[in-house]
């Protein structure tokens, strides 16, 4: 992808932490979480528009995480998103946890695309990105 990445700047809060102000690990995956939501908002898709309008939306099938330096109480972060590979009914994305200059945790997220009705029987079946969608992140 030849997009420059999307930046979302996040502060870090006593919530986030440990007890010694130290940003507890998973808590990096829920930054990244709210960093692809916003990613798709500058888009111009919304979450609950697009499973209201479209019946699609986006589940994490996996994860990969690497740890570079600990995110602590106050810092204020540079939530990075970088679409990696886009298919059909899928998409990698990488995703960089920055405090100025250091990089503080990376990682690849891979999200699919699940037919919304389709979670009330646990079937989570696979659908297609929405072309629009596909469109406005090529």
């Amino acid at each position: 992808m030849s997009a420059p990445p999307f930046i979302h700047p996040l502060r870090v809060y006593w919530e986030d932490t440990d007890a010694g102000g130290v940003v507890f690990y998973a808590n990096h995956l829920k930054f990244f979480e709210r960093a692809r939501t916003e990613w798709l908002r500058s888009l111009g898709y919304e979450q609950q528009r697009l499973r209201r309008e479209t019946g699609a939306i986006f589940v994490v099938s996996e994860t990969r995480v690497r740890y570079h330096r600990p995110a602590l109480l106050d810092d204020l972060l540079r939530i990075s998103v970088e679409p990696r590979e886009v298919g059909r009914a899928s998409m990698l994305i990488a995703q960089a946890a920055r405090r100025g200059d250091d990089l503080l945790a990376e990682g690849e997220i891979r999200i699919g695309c699940v037919d919304a009705e389709s979670i009330a029987s646990g079937s989570f079946r696979p659908r297609r990105i929405p072309t629009e969608l596909l469109a406005a992140i090529a």
